[in-house]
C-alpha cells in the first residue's frame, strides 16, 4: 500500500542526502509517495518566510515527514526551523537511538542506548529579552504536564522495546524548582512502571560517566537543552552525527530528520554521507509498519560497511555520495 509523506529536503547538503536516501528506500520497496515542501533559506527567498504554512499543513495532513538538514543562522536571522516545527506541531519527544556501527572504528564498540529528549520547553525554546542595554535574560520554563508526558513516553518506549532501565538527567541540586519538578514527575512515572529500573544522574556527572562507560546506560530521558547536548555527545561515542538517526514524535505527527547540520562547505560536491538521514528513514519505515523494508536496508548497509568497505570520507573511506548510495542499492538486490 502506497503511503504519502511530507518531504523537506532542506538546504546545504540536504538535497543530496535526501536524494540518496530516497534512492535506497525506494529500491528496497518502501512504496512511498512524496509531497515536497520547502523550509529554510530557499523558502525565505521564494515565499518571504523560512517556514511557510504549507509545510505545517502538509505534515498535519500526512502525519509523517522526512526532513533533511536546514541551516540555522547563528546569533541573528530566523529562528530555528527545527524548533518551530517541534513547537507548532507539539512534537514533544525527540528520540535518538545511539549504537555502535559495525565496520566503523570508534572509541567504543559496545554502545546501545537511546536518548529521549523533551522537545517543547526549557531554556532551548529561546524565550529571551533584553532587560537593559548589556543585560539579557533567558527564561527556563518547566511544566508538570510536559515533564510527565516525556517521562511517560520514556518508560512506555522502554517497555515496548524490551529495554530494562530509564535514567533521568537533571541539575536539581542547583535548580531546585525547575529541575526539581522534572525529577519529581520522572519519579512519579517510575512508580507506575515497576518492571523498569529507574534512576537519575546530575547532568554533569552523567556526561562524565557516558564518556567512561557508556555501556552501562540504556534509556536516558532529559529536558530540552540537556538532551540537545547529551544526544550529540552520545553520537560522538559511536562515530559522530553522520551515523545516527533521529525522530520528533507527537500525538498526531512524526518528523524524522538528519541530526547533523547542513554542511554548506561541501554542498554540491558529491561528498556528503547520507547515513544519518537514511537511519532516520529506517526509523520512519518502522513507524509506518514497513519493518521488513527497514530490515532489508539495515542488512544492506551492514554489508556495504563491513564486507564491501565502501565508505564516504567522513567514515574513513573515499567513496562519493553516489558510490556509497549505489553500493547499498546493489546490496539490496
Amino acid at each position: 500500500m502506497t503511503t504519502t509523506i511530507t518531504l523537506i529536503p532542506g538546504d546545504g547538503i540536504g538535497p543530496e542526502v535526501t536524494a540518496a536516501t530516497l534512492r535506497i528506500i525506494d529500491a528496497a520497496g518502501a512504496d512511498l509517495e512524496y509531497e515536497k515542501q520547502l523550509a529554510g533559506s530557499e523558502a525565505l527567498a521564494r515565499h518571504g518566510t523560512p517556514l511557510p504554512d504549507a509545510v505545517l499543513d502538509s505534515i498535519t495532513r500526512n502525519k509523517v515527514a522526512l526532513k533533511g538538514p536546514v541551516t540555522t543562522p547563528v546569533g541573528k536571522g530566523f529562528r530555528s526551523i527545527n524548533v518551530q516545527i517541534r513547537q507548532k506541531l507539539v512534537l514533544f519527544a525527540n528520540l535518538r537511538p545511539v549504537f555502535s556501527v559495525p565496520g566503523l572504528p570508534s572509541r567504543f564498540q559496545d554502545v546501545d542506548l537511546v536518548v529521549v529528549r523533551e522537545n517543547t520547553e526549557g531554556l532551548y525554546t529561546g524565550l529571551e529579552h533584553e532587560v537593559v542595554p548589556g543585560v539579557v535574560e533567558s527564561l527556563k520554563v518547566i511544566t508538570e504536564k510536559a515533564s510527565t508526558r516525556i517521562a511517560r513516553f520514556a518508560f512506555d518506549y522502554a517497555e515496548r522495546e524490551g529495554r530494562k532501565r530509564v535514567t533521568a538527567a537533571h541539575k536539581a541540586n542547583i535548580m531546585k524548582l525547575t529541575d526539581g519538578l522534572f525529577l519529581d514527575c520522572f519519579r512519579s512515572q517510575a512508580e507506575k512502571h515497576p518492571g523498569i529500573k529507574a534512576d537519575d544522574r546530575i547532568i554533569d556527572a552523567l556526561c562524565m560517566q557516558l564518556v567512561i562507560f557508556p555501556e552501562r546506560f540504556d534509556v536516558l530521558v532529559l529536558e530540552n537543552l540537556y538532551g540537545d547536548i547529551v544526544s550529540d555527545l552520545c553520537a560522538g561515542l559511536v562515530g559522530g552525527l553522520g551515523v545516527v538517526g533521529g525522530a520528533n514524535l507527537g500525538e498526531d505527527c512524526a518528523v524524522f530528520e538528519a541530526v547533523h547540520g547542513s554542511a554548506p562547505d561541501i554542498a554540491g560536491q558529491n561528498r556528503a554521507n547520507p547515513l544519518a538521514l537514511l537511519r532516520s528513514a529506517m526509523m520512519m519505515l518502522h513507524h509506518l509498519g514497513k519493518r521488513d523494508v527497514a530490515r532489508r536496508v539495515e542488512a544492506a548497509v551492514r554489508k556495504v560497511m563491513v564486507k564491501d568497505k565502501v565508505l564516504t570520507g567522513d567514515l574513513g573511506g573515499s567513496a562519493s555520495t553516489t558510490e556509497f548510495t549505489e553500493a547499498i542499492v546493489q546490496a539490496l538486490e
